[in-house]
């Protein structure tokens, strides 16, 4: 490993190996904003040049087109990257702004060979269940995803915003390698419930929006006001209005401590997160997304900074702080159901 190099962590007790962080590609195709491609198909290469070897979409990124488009680099580099898609949010036909949490096991296989065909890969490495359908019993859910496991179409299952309950009912079914939830500085709800139940049945916890979408790092200050009219983020309350002036000014303490280490404001949000891994006892990958290769170097970067007791002492009551829920309607995330 050289000195740019990240380190690695495993993914569950038998799941595979990747560097400590992972690369969020939703953005390449989807959600915030226009897109460069040769910009993230270098970021892409950048990235694995680095050590990141997690690569994480799902099929409703664009209504399957993040998968299509991240075909020929996992094609190249079949065996050094670990591919993480998901399944879940149906887009019904007559409108397609909308989706349908399915977790049923015709959906269910009609998405995984969908994937399979866009990713133009024989087996995904990490095949989630992207949100939780109330109305089937995950139990059922899991047995499906595990008989895609005995199919050799899927080599490892994991599950995106669950409660701690709901993990260990799944676990019963089948391992579970990694548990994808939102946490940061902004976000740290799964630490009542979903962390331990991780910690206690050695899953790893893949961290999405580890910057806050880009808030943490003062990339925008107010959605309405700074982004697109495409952009998710003005979807959020926490991203606007009121709501984004007080959440500003919770930055503060992130900027003190960046000065003071020589980074960015986004890398101690990350090095924040990534030492979660030993202040909770589990492995923590998170995936901060980005289409720009200079992004990557700065995200990686975060893998080498180690923060003081005392600063995370200041960053500590941040999350407590934040004015606005992180979606519009919190029913389909763990902390809605816990």
């Amino acid at each position: 490993m050289t000195d740019s190099t990240i380190p690695t962590a495993r993914l569950g007790d038998g799941g595979p190996e990747v560097g400590v962080q992972g690369l969020g590609c939703m953005g390449m195709s989807f959600a915030y904003g226009p897109t460069d491609a040769d910009a993230s198909r270098a970021t892409l290469e950048r990235a694995l040049e680095l050590g990141v070897t997690l690569y994480d979409t799902a099929d409703a990124y664009g209504a399957g087109e993040n998968e299509r488009f991240l075909a020929p680099f996992v094609k190249a580099h079949r065996d050094e990257v670990v591919i993480a898609t998901k399944f879940a949010l149906s887009i019904p036909p007559d409108d397609p702004t909308k989706r349908i949490i399915r977790n049923d096991e015709p959906y269910i296989r009609q998405a995984v060979e969908a994937s399979l065909r866009r990713l133009d890969v024989d087996v995904i490495d990490l095949y989630y269940m992207h949100r939780r359908d109330v109305n089937v019993p995950i139990e059922e859910t899991v047995a499906v995803m595990a008989d895609l496991v005995r199919e050799g179409k899927v080599k490892h299952l994991g599950l995106s915003e669950v409660t701690g309950g709901e993990l260990r009912a799944a676990q019963a079914v089948h391992p579970i390698a990694a548990v994808q939830s939102e946490w940061s500085l902004f976000s740290r709800d799964i630490e009542a419930g979903v962390v331990p139940a991780a910690r206690e049945l050695g899953a790893a916890l893949v961290a999405y929006s580890p910057l806050g979408r880009g808030f943490l790092t003062g990339s925008f200050a107010d959605a309405e006001q700074d982004l697109t009219a495409g952009d998710f983020r003005r979807q959020q309350p926490r991203f606007t209005g009121d709501n984004a002036a007080a959440n500003a000014a919770l930055l503060a303490p992130v900027r003190t401590v960046a000065e003071a280490h020589g980074a960015t404001p986004g890398q101690i949000a990350l090095a924040w997160a990534q030492q979660r891994a030993q202040v909770h006892g589990l492995p923590v990958i998170p995936i901060p997304g980005t289409r720009k290769p200079a992004r990557v170097d700065e995200n990686t970067g975060a893998t080498r900074i180690v923060l003081t007791q005392d600063e995370l002492s200041l960053l500590e009551p941040i999350a407590g702080k934040v004015a606005g829920d992180r979606y519009a309607d919190m029913t389909f995330t763990s902390a809605g159901r816990e």
